[in-house]
């Protein structure tokens, strides 16, 4: 099958339903807008393409005359010189061939490249709110199936429509200067041969639509078993033999589903173009030439450029289809480009003023956004993003923590005290109100001093699958090996690394599973210590840990805090006894304040949940 038979095959399998599908306003401006700077290069390219295509055009020539002037006349001179042309032919086919992929490959890998980079450092940007809906998957197919869409565009795509449309238009053209009569028989067949492909198209799509489908299963529970959390309750509560012969049947279905579509491919071009090869240039050119009304080099000619002609008029036929789908890749990365960042730096912002921190809210409300204003219903495998109005979580907070201290959120699930914490590290922007950073309101900061002034500790801290040196140097990656041992000492947790089989550099798997949660929390509180920030807030830090491991962290803390400002949540209370300012949050208010020894004697909400955790089963006075 001939380079341009193949991709008439792989364009029959895409989907024709694309066409229907309506392009956002201005998405053809910015595809020009895009491809742009890379105009010379793909000028270069697409003159390699018409030279290949012209290229491929000659052969036939040379075997017309072979044939005539050469075997049929005995002329071993002419022969030679004409098998070492069509040589030299094929070599430089077989060069700017090769020339013409280099050049795709660079082009592509650039465009690659710089789209992917934008589009990443662009879902970087993004708020908190937004990855708390899109899905992680399908981010991960913007950046790599979308964006190669992109890049087919500009390589595959330009050179298969201009290289088709060269080799179309030079082999029509000497097919007719050859025999205008056994072109045009030829031409009245191609009907019969790209209906059937239209059709065995259709099956094809659905076949591949069906393996795009089962891979996705297949991948699915891949990820679902392979990773910590999956693989524990698979070994617990799993049946290996049958999840083995649930994916033994998803992977079989996958390689049928592979074999019928090559099968279909081969058979369709290669079984249409010789039968329609045949019966017209072998049949009636061939008679013309017993009659000695055409040359047998012609007739040989003619069945060569008939072969060359059938993959190039396929894919052309289903060019629109090609470029709807392209375009459609580019709409999809652009969309995702086109969505704004919630929380964003003014052209003004300055810098948070150094030194301690006092932080001021001010008489703050919040409400979470909605999903319309964050995020995107193909992101989130809907068909249409709510446009409800979340409820305000947060109402007319105000309260002030003078820089050393340290407040503590208390209440019920669901107060707000994670969002008040949140807004504190500028993950979200308040509503109304400001929350402010020594008199400086966080909406006119720079987001690099927000980040650098704060640090947090949460329940279920990150670790990301590498060694503990690399985790620690993500905080501060110009520490010395003094500075990451002092933090992993004042974490305490230096004897339980250095007795670790590599000691810093030991990895410590997926979300650091192979170490437990109080190690885990402990090496958080270590890169806490790494990055120093005048502002720390912990998000029940020591929530679910054992007795031993919170008198550690509750060392560790006692170290991280010291000289800092910052805000503590935790259910359990014995954690924030010593708190400078204990604030008792319910449904978004403030409730109460104070000290831990006054709100016990206020009888109130902060009494009754202490009571409930050190004192069960005395009796519990009414709130007042």
């Amino acid at each position: 099958m001939t380079p341009g038979a193949w991709k008439g095959a792989h364009s029959l399998r895409k989907d024709d339903e694309v066409l229907k599908h309506v392009l956002a306003p201005g998405t053809l401006p910015r595809v020009y807008r895009f491809g742009r700077p890379y105009a010379g290069a793909l000028a270069g390219f697409l003159f390699l393409v018409m030279l290949d295509a012209a290229a491929g055009v000659v052969n036939p020539l040379i075997y017309r005359t072979l044939v005539n002037r050469g075997i049929l006349k005995g002329d071993t001179q002419l022969i030679v010189r004409l098998a070492l042309l069509a040589g030299l032919v094929a070599v430089i086919d077989s060069a700017l061939t090769f020339c013409q992929r280099q050049m795709a490959t660079q082009i592509g890998l650039k465009i690659v490249l710089d789209l992917r980079t934008k589009v990443f450092m662009h879902i970087q940007r993004m708020s908190l709110a937004f990855f708390t809906r899109a899905r992680t998957g399908a981010l991960v197919s913007r950046l790599n199936g979308d964006v190669s869409g992109v890049r087919d565009a500009f390589t595959d795509l330009l050179s298969t429509a201009l290289g088709n449309l060269v080799t179309v238009t030079l082999v029509l053209a000497v097919m007719f200067s050859l025999s205008w009569q056994l072109t045009l028989a030829s031409l009245i067949l191609v009907p019969l041969f790209l209906l059937p492909a239209r059709y065995v198209g259709r099956r094809l799509h659905a076949l591949t639509r069906e393996s795009y489908d089962r891979s996705a299963e297949m991948n699915n529970l891949m990820v679902e078993r392979f990773n910590v959390a999956g693989a524990l309750v698979s070994k617990i509560f799993g049946r290996p033999e049958e999840e083995q012969a649930a994916f033994e049947r998803q992977a079989g279905r996958v390689r049928d589903i592979s074999l019928t579509v090559s099968t279909y491919s081969r058979l369709l071009f290669i079984g249409l173009g010789l039968v329609a090869s045949v019966a017209v240039v072998y049949g009636w050119g061939g008679v013309q030439a017993a009659k000695h009304a055409l040359d047998v080099g012609t007739v040989i000619a003619l069945i060569s450029y008939l072969i060359r002609l059938y993959g190039p008029l396929t894919a052309l036929s289903n060019l629109q289809v090609d470029v709807m789908t392209t375009l459609v890749s580019f709409e999809r990365v652009f969309e995702v480009l086109d969505l704004s960042p919630m929380v964003t730096e003014k052209p003004d912002a300055r810098p948070v003023p150094p030194g301690p921190v006092r932080l001021e809210f001010d008489r703050v409300n919040f409400r979470y956004p909605r999903a319309d204003e964050v995020s995107l219903a193909s992101l989130e495998s809907v068909a249409v993003l709510s446009r409800h109005p979340e409820r305000q979580v947060l109402h007319d907070l105000s309260f002030v923590a003078e820089p050393g201290q340290m407040i503590a959120l208390v209440g019920p699930s669901g107060a707000g005290k994670t969002t008040l914490a949140q807004l504190t590290a500028r993950l979200y922007d308040v509503q109304s109100g400001a929350v402010r950073f020594n008199g400086l309101d966080l909406r006119d900061a720079t987001l690099e001093s927000v980040r650098r002034t704060v640090g947090m500790v949460m329940q279920d801290s990150h670790l990301f699958h590498d060694s503990i040196r690399a985790n620690l140097l993500y905080a501060q990656p110009a520490a010395t090996e003094a500075e990451l041992a002092a933090a992993l000492e004042d974490a305490q947790i230096a004897a339980t690394v250095a007795a670790l089989p590599q000691g810093l550099d030991t990895v410590i798997g997926d979300r650091g599973h192979r170490l437990s949660g109080g190690e885990k929390q402990r090496v958080a509180i270590a890169r806490l210590l790494l990055k120093a920030p005048a502002f720390v807030i912990l998000d029940e830090a020591t929530a679910h840990l054992d007795s031993e491991s919170e008198r550690a962290i509750q060392a560790a803390f006692a170290v991280a805090l010291r000289g800092r400002t910052s805000l503590v949540i935790a259910h359990r209370l014995s954690t924030v006894q010593r708190a400078d300012l204990i604030l008792v949050l319910e449904k978004g208010r403030i409730v109460e304040r104070g000290r831990h020894e006054a709100l016990i004697a206020a009888n109130g909400l902060y009494a009754q949940l202490y009571r409930t955790q050190f004192a069960p089963d005395a009796s519990i006075s009414p709130r007042r």
